[in-house]
């Protein structure tokens, strides 16, 4: 389906509808045709494309953000579509039903969503069993799968470390990485735990499990309304601990909104979170002297916005409120995108230019 479909003939269809139940119908028919979709498409992506990061290998730097696909239904879809990778969850320990509905807000005039989901859950030990029956299929599941762990509501952040403890021993064996979740703004108290004296025993504590259990890659998703004095603490406090971050989660600001929604409580995403997130990735970039690997989140609509993205110092990108009004083409336009931006800036792979506009010396090319 083009771009062009869906925005003129299927998105006014699901934007009739109630935006979770759209949501659910969506991953329902992905879900029935994501087999197929996967063993009718073939398409094998440009080499100059492909990257490392945390030791997994990425056909493309364009993945599926958390929260899309909580509860891993539609998993063979995304691969089809064009994704080279996929972050399911959030998961908790325990299954939760999340916040009231109606929990997610279409802002329209502003390309954003907000969403008070809430963490809405089936449950670490019903998750597991679900990724352990993928890991069995006859076919290997042909891109990275990482699983989003957070908090759940009824631990208090005293309770937390046991708390991701339970669901990262039941869920780590069948991640390729794990994404650590303490930005929310939807859990009360969760962002409490990026702070230094919360998240370094929490770090601590899942690296030593992780290494017992045979150690995968570890990222930690951050809020993008952190002050700068907060970022490096962060930065400082995570320091070893984990593979990589993501940046960043959704935001509680309200700037210069037009949409009726605009004041629904909740964390915002979309084109309005896109400068900040921008700027934090290429805040992480310097601060962490590019050591660590970042997925980039936040107002990304089109191969110039994952290019902006990763100029600042993503190495990865993720897509959700885009994906949602650009429609499922836009993975591989936005793969397509940026060869044309590589070609433009003379750069030979798309690693090259992961960074660039953060170094202190930048040229509009590759290093001579």
């Amino acid at each position: 389906m083009t771009g062009w479909l869906y925005r003129a003939l299927v998105r006014p269809l699901l934007f009739r509808l109630d935006p979770e139940f759209s949501h659910d119908l969506t991953l329902t028919a992905l879900g029935i045709a994501g087999p197929t979709l996967a063993r009718l498409i073939h398409r094998t992506a440009d080499p100059r494309l492909s990257l490392t990061a945390a030791g997994l290998r990425f056909p493309t730097p364009v993945g599926l953000a958390a929260g899309f696909d909580k509860s891993a239904r539609a998993l063979w879809a995304w691969p089809a579509l064009g994704f080279s990778f996929i972050e399911v969850g959030t998961v908790t320990a325990r299954r939760q039903p999340g916040n009231p509905r109606p929990r997610i807000f279409r802002l329209p005039e502003d390309l954003a969503l907000i969403n008070r989901l809430g963490f809405n859950s089936p449950g670490a030990v019903a998750m597991a069993r679900r990724l352990a029956a993928l890991r069995r299929e006859p076919r290997r599941y042909p891109i990275p799968l990482a699983v989003n762990i957070g908090r759940s509501r009824a631990a208090s952040n005293d309770e937390a470390i046991d708390d991701y403890l339970y669901s990262f021993e039941h869920l780590q064996p069948h991640a390729d990485f794990v994404v650590v979740n303490v930005s929310s703004p939807n859990t009360p108290g969760l962002r409490q735990l990026q702070m230094r004296d919360a998240i370094v025993p929490l770090l601590e504590a899942l690296r030593a499990r992780n290494l017992a259990l045979g150690e995968k890659p570890i990222f930690v998703k951050i809020a993008p309304d952190l002050t700068d004095a907060e970022l490096e603490d962060v930065v400082e406090a995570i320091g070893h601990r984990v593979h990589g971050i993501v940046a960043t989660n959704t935001t509680l600001r309200r700037d210069d909104l037009k949409s009726p929604a605009r004041d629904e409580p909740g964390g915002l995403s979309g084109r309005p979170l896109q400068a900040r997130a921008v700027a934090i990735v290429g805040r992480l970039h310097r601060l962490t002297e590019g050591r660590l690997p970042i997925i980039g989140v936040g107002g990304i609509f089109s191969a110039g916005d994952a290019y902006a993205m990763m100029k600042a110092g993503a190495s990865l990108v993720e897509l959700y409120t885009g994906f949602v009004y650009r429609g499922a083409a836009l993975p591989r336009a936005i793969a397509r995108g940026l060869l044309a931006c590589l070609d433009r800036d003379g750069f030979k792979t798309v690693a090259d230019a992961v960074g660039v506009a953060s170094r202190s010396t930048v040229s509009s090319g590759p290093p001579r």
